[in-house]
Parts: structure tokens; sequence; C-alpha cells
């Protein structure tokens, strides 16, 4: 890198007491940890920002992928699991899904790497073992686990756990060896395992219609409720105003899953109760009632005293970055921590807009 500024956009001296030594790092927050966050940041301007949070943030990233192979010890997957270069004959919508989006990180990682774009790289394994093997793939697999799929899905899992391991090893070497040595029976050092030559030729675009309809559907409804306070712990109803054919097979065929991932209760088709707030999805609609979930007339109240609170606190902010004194005077990161508070209470503001209106449509 060729400048390395602190979390303030500072440049590290000696003399501002503001150097990081990476001994203490990787200390508090491990080698791959500090490796990552390089690569993470490694723009082609050539400025890496540092950042302990950011830095924090990746070692949780480790021990994400650390728990994802001991929930595939816990369910029997490493057992007799010799490594593979090819995926195994899945059947399962989740199994042809997840073994596709393998192929496509490879595939975005080979690209990166090849222009030498490291975070570029870094970004598409963080989104692809964060976002879809460990928040996705992992939750699909339980039902999985307990049906005539079980032996598919454990194949499945621990070969797309291998390939993580295998794409993370050379920005992550130390807690991917560690963990190739404790899953399954190798025959080589990870180091030593040969680079992934497989295509996009594995990717199912019906399954992957498939389970973008159910994953999209599921962060709607959590969306949904979260924007409205329904208490974690309650379950909805869920009613289906309009399904298309694809969309009626993407819910039957995952509907169990759906629920429990929703922590919705009834389901049935139909007109949207009185009291309901609305979905919309490429070929479905859906109403969630909320009578006897909260008190819509509290949650208005709520949601426009909060929305005051940031529209002074947003114009108090614009007011410092449009006035010439403040920009020209105030210090760099002065600035810069400005304009990043304002932009995260715009995005708040949006947020509570978007649930408001869902609140108003109701009555």
């Amino acid at each position: 890198h060729g400048l390395v500024r602190d979390a303030k956009g500072k440049k590290m001296s000696k003399s501002l007491g503001n150097v990081i030594d990476p001994l203490e790092i990787i200390d508090e927050f491990g080698a791959d940890a500090l490796r990552f966050s390089n690569a993470a940041m490694a723009s082609l301007g050539g400025v890496l920002k540092l950042d302990t949070q950011r830095i924090a943030g990746y070692r949780n990233f480790g021990t994400k992928l650390w728990n994802a192979c001991r929930f595939a010890e816990m369910n029997g997957v490493w057992e007799g699991h010799a490594t593979q270069s090819a995926p195994p004959l899945a059947t399962a919508t989740a199994n042809k899904w997840i073994i596709g989006e393998t192929a496509r990180a490879l595939a975005e990682v080979n690209a990166a790497l090849a222009d030498y774009r490291f975070d570029n790289a870094a970004d598409a394994l963080y989104k692809f073992v964060w976002g879809k093997v460990c928040d996705w793939y992992v939750e699909f697999a339980k039902p999985l686990f307990d049906g005539p799929e079980a032996a598919e899905t454990r194949a499945t899992m621990a070969w797309v756990l291998d390939q993580c391991m295998i794409l993370l090893h050379p920005i992550m070497p130390f807690i991917t060896e560690e963990l190739w040595a404790t899953t399954g029976d190798r025959a080589a050092l990870l180091v030593h395992t040969d680079w992934p030559t497989y295509g996009t030729d594995l990717i199912d675009a019906a399954a992957g219609a498939e389970m973008g309809f159910v994953t999209t559907l599921i962060d709607e409804i959590r969306s949904a409720r979260a924007q409205v306070h329904v208490p974690v712990g309650l379950k909805c109803d869920l009613v289906a105003t309009e399904l298309s054919a694809a969309a009626r097979t993407a819910w039957e065929r995952n509907e169990s899953l759906i629920k429990r991932m929703a922590r919705i209760d009834g389901f049935s088709e139909g007109a949207a109760p009185k009291g309901s707030i609305s979905l919309a999805l490429e070929g479905a609609s859906f109403a969630i009632p909320l009578a006897g979930l909260i008190d819509i007339a509290e949650e208005k109240a709520r949601l426009t005293k909060t929305m005051d609170k940031l529209a002074k606190e947003i114009g108090g902010l614009k007011g410092r970055l449009n006035n010439p004194n403040f920009v020209k005077s105030a210090p760099e990161e002065v600035i810069d921590e400005a304009r990043a508070n304002l932009e995260a209470r715009e995005d708040e503001a949006v947020k509570l807009q978007a649930a408001l209106t869902r609140l108003a449509e109701i009555g």
C-alpha cells in the first residue's frame, strides 16, 4: 500500500501518535483479520484507511466460517469426507443453488485476482461465504438433514465448505489451514491443494430463480416486521394476494422453510385483511395482518416522533456542511465525520418513512 491512514483519514505518523503496531493488531484480532483488511481496502488509489473496528469485523468473518464448519461437524458432514474437486450430484433445489453460487464466486475471484484487484476478490468472498453460505445455506440445510436428501446435503455442504477454505486460503491462510486439518480425511495440506477449475456451467438458473424468490420473500417479511416493530418472538400470518405459477411452485416447495425462517404461523390466499401491510415480489404479492401484533396508532406516533428528531439532526448537519467557514476551517476528519453522520441519518430517515408509509396504507 502506498499510504496508510488511520480510521479518521489522517496519515499515520509517529509524531501524531496514531501509528498502529501490526503485532498488537495480530495479538488482538489475529493475522488473518489484518490480512483480509489489507486485501479488502487495497484500492487502486494505493491508500489504506486502517480502522480497528473493520479489522474486528473481519475477525468475526473468520469466526463465522469456523462456526459453519463446527455446525457441519455436529451434523455428521465430515464423517468419511475426502476432498473432491467436483461437486456431488444434487437433486434438492437448495443444493443446486449453492453449488451454482460457488461457481459464480470462483469466477468473480478469478477475474479479480487476474486484474490484481484484491479488494474485489475479498468483497466477492465476503459476500459469498457470509452472505450465501453462512446466512442462507446453513439454514436451508437444517430441514434437509432430516429428509431424504440428507446424504446429498452432507456431501454438498462438505464440498461447499471445502471451496470456501480453498478460495479464502490466499488471504486468510491460518484459519483455513487449521480448519482444513480438522475437517474430513485430507491427503495433503491446503496450501498444496489444487486451485479449482470448475466453471459457471454449474449454475442452475431454475434453482437460482427459486431460491432467489425464497430469500427475497424471507428478507421482505423480516424487513416489514422490523420496520413496524413486530416483536421478534411473535409469529405472524401471511396472506398471498397474488401468486404466479412460478411463485406458487417456489412457495409450495419451500413453505416449511420460509415459515420457519420468517416466523410465519398461518398461510392463506385471498384478499388482504384490513390492517395489513403489503409485500410485492416478482410474480407475487403478500399481506401481513397486524391485528393483535402491534398497536398501530402507538407505532405511528413513535415513528413520527423519531422522524421529527431525525429531521432536526439532519438540518443541523446540513447547515454545518453548507457553511463555507466550517468547510474551510474544520479539520478534514471532522468534515468527513459530519458527512458520514448525515448520510447515516438520511438512510435511517428513508427507512422510517417507508415504515410510516406502510402503516399509512392500512389506516
